[in-house]
């Protein structure tokens, strides 16, 4: 028993280093840089300050109300926990959770600013990404573990 709550703590601590790091790193931005500000890094990476009224790559920027964004990314969540919770392996759990450490760091943003604050920017010549944040990688990363897991089953199962 006493294992089974040190295995707890350890996801708790996790948990909580993710979603800090993320809130932290969208604090920074917000206090030292400037609206539309960009800061070169590398030849295709750039630190901006946007803010994202919308979903995922600033769509339905403006047109859906941040209540409404946020009580449906908090049913989003529920269903994810619910996976997690019934989760059949490793690779799985920690892809669903990763993907809800970043889904709260979003969620904590937009419920405190009304939107999200995203920061890095990926380009090269002409061609860029819309910029992104932490909780977005994190997000992005839970779906890529859950996705190779799924391939990984499809593999075994021929």
């Amino acid at each position: 028993m006493q294992f089974y709550k040190f295995k707890n703590f350890q996801k708790i601590i996790i948990f909580l280093l993710f979603v800090s790091l993320d809130l932290f790193s969208k604090y920074l931005v917000f206090n030292y840089i400037d609206l539309y500000k960009f800061i070169e890094i590398t030849s295709f990476l750039d630190i901006t300050h946007i803010h994202n009224f919308g979903i995922s790559f600033g769509l339905f920027s403006e047109t859906i109300p941040a209540v409404f964004l946020i009580m449906i990314a908090l049913l989003v969540v529920s269903f994810i926990i619910y996976l997690l919770l019934n989760a059949h392996d490793y690779l799985e759990y920690w892809g669903l959770f990763i993907i809800i450490c970043g889904a709260i760091g979003n969620i904590i943003d937009r419920f405190v600013n009304g939107y999200v604050i995203d920061f890095i920017y990926l380009h090269i010549n002409q061609y860029y990404w819309p910029a992104f944040n932490f909780a977005d990688i994190y997000i992005s990363a839970g779906i890529i573990m859950i996705l190779l897991n799924m391939l990984k089953k499809l593999k075994l199962n021929k």
